[in-house]
C-alpha cells in the first residue's frame, strides 16, 4: 500500500455570523464565533488520513495559540506531523470569515504558509505508489520542488490549482492528475465557463491541459464529477443531497482520491468514491473535521 504525501496550506478559520454583511465603515453586531482547522493542505491530509492510509503533511505553523491548537487536532488524526515547522516570528495562516445568511466574505493570511520552501519539501521519503498532493495556498517554488522529488521517485503527483491562478507549462510538466473546479480550468484556460454550461463544453476547455499522459478531473458540485482519462471522457454524476456547507468538499474530493490511488484502486474507481465522499462533507459544516471515515464512504457506496 503506497502513501499520501501532502504538502500545502495549514489554518485556523475564525468564522463570524451576523443577520447581515456591515457596510464599510459600519459595526453590526455578530451571533458567534466559530474556530475550524482548516487551510487546503491541511484539509486534503485529514480527508486522506480519514481512508486509512499513511498520511504525512509538509507545512509550516506559527510558534502562537492557533499553530499549537491546529498541532493537537492534526495529530489526533493520525497524520505524521514530522514535516510540520513551527517558525519563529511568523503567525499561524488565518481565514477570517463573516457569513450573512447564505453569503461569505473571506480575507486570508498566509502567515507561516509563505514562507513553505524547497527545503521543507526534501524530506519527502517517496517511494513507488505513493501519491504526492498539493495546491496553491504555498509558494510555487515549493510546489515544483516538491513534485520533482516525488516523480524522480516513481510516485503519483495530483496538483489542485486553487486559489484559481495562472501557472507555467513547467509546473504542469511534473503533474500526472489535475484536479480543479469551473473557476480554476478558466483561470487555467482562459475559457469562459459557468457553472450550468453543457459537459462537454468543459471537457474541450480542458483538453489543451492534458499533456501527454495527465488526468483531468473538474468538480462540478451537485452535477458530479467530468474527467479526462486516457483520452476518454468520463462523467461520474452528482449525488443528490441537502448541502450545508460546502466549504471542504474540493479538499474532500482530492484527499480521498489520493487516497484510493495510494490504495491501488483504478482512477475511475478512486473518482467516483471521492465523489461520494465529497457528498458525505457537504452535509457537515467546517472544513477538516466534515471529513468522512473510510466506513462512512462504503456505507454511501452500498
Amino acid at each position: 500500500m503506497g502513501r499520501v504525501f501532502v504538502a500545502g496550506s495549514i489554518n485556523m478559520d475564525v468564522v463570524a455570523t451576523a443577520e447581515r454583511h456591515p457596510k464599510i465603515g459600519e459595526t453590526v453586531a455578530g451571533k458567534e464565533v466559530l474556530y475550524f482547522p482548516g487551510g487546503k493542505g491541511a484539509n486534503q491530509a485529514v480527508a486522506a488520513a480519514k481512508q486509512g492510509v499513511l498520511t504525512t503533511l509538509i507545512g509550516r505553523l506559527g510558534e502562537d495559540a492557533f499553530g499549537r491548537d491546529l498541532r493537537t487536532f492534526l495529530a489526533a488524526q493520525s497524520i505524521d506531523l514530522g514535516s510540520v515547522k513551527d517558525t519563529a516570528g511568523a503567525h499561524t495562516g488565518t481565514a477570517v470569515i463573516t457569513v450573512a445568511k447564505s453569503d461569505n466574505t473571506i480575507v486570508v493570511i498566509p502567515g507561516a504558509n509563505a514562507l513553505v520552501d524547497a527545503a521543507d519539501v526534501a524530506a519527502a521519503s517517496f517511494a513507488k505508489g505513493d501519491v504526492a498532493v498539493s495546491q496553491f495556498e504555498i509558494p510555487l517554488p515549493a510546489i515544483a520542488a516538491f513534485f520533482g522529488h516525488a516523480r524522480a521517485s516513481g510516485a503519483t503527483t495530483i496538483l489542485n490549482p486553487a486559489p484559481a491562478r495562472a501557472v507555467g507549462r513547467e509546473l504542469l510538466d511534473l503533474v500526472d492528475i489535475l484536479v480543479l473546479n469551473e473557476t480554476e480550468l478558466g483561470a487555467l484556460t482562459g475559457a469562459e465557463l459557468g457553472e450550468n454550461d453543457e459537459p462537454m463544453y468543459f471537457i474541450e476547455a480542458a483538453r489543451p491541459l492534458r499533456g501527454k499522459n495527465r488526468s483531468v478531473c473538474i468538480t462540478l458540485g451537485r452535477r458530479g464529477v467530468l474527467a479526462l482519462v486516457g483520452g476518454e471522457a468520463v462523467l461520474i454524476p452528482g449525488r443528490n443531497v441537502k448541502a450545508v456547507d460546502t466549504t471542504g468538499a474540493g479538499d474532500c474530493f482530492v484527499g480521498a482520491l489520493a487516497a484510493q490511488l495510494a490504495l491501488g484502486k483504478e482512477i475511475r474507481d478512486a473518482l467516483a468514491y471521492a465523489n461520494a465522499a465529497a457528498s458525505i462533507c457537504v452535509q457537515r459544516m467546517g472544513a477538516a473535521q466534515s471529513m468522512p471515515t473510510a466506513a462512512e464512504v462504503a456505507a454511501v457506496l452500498r
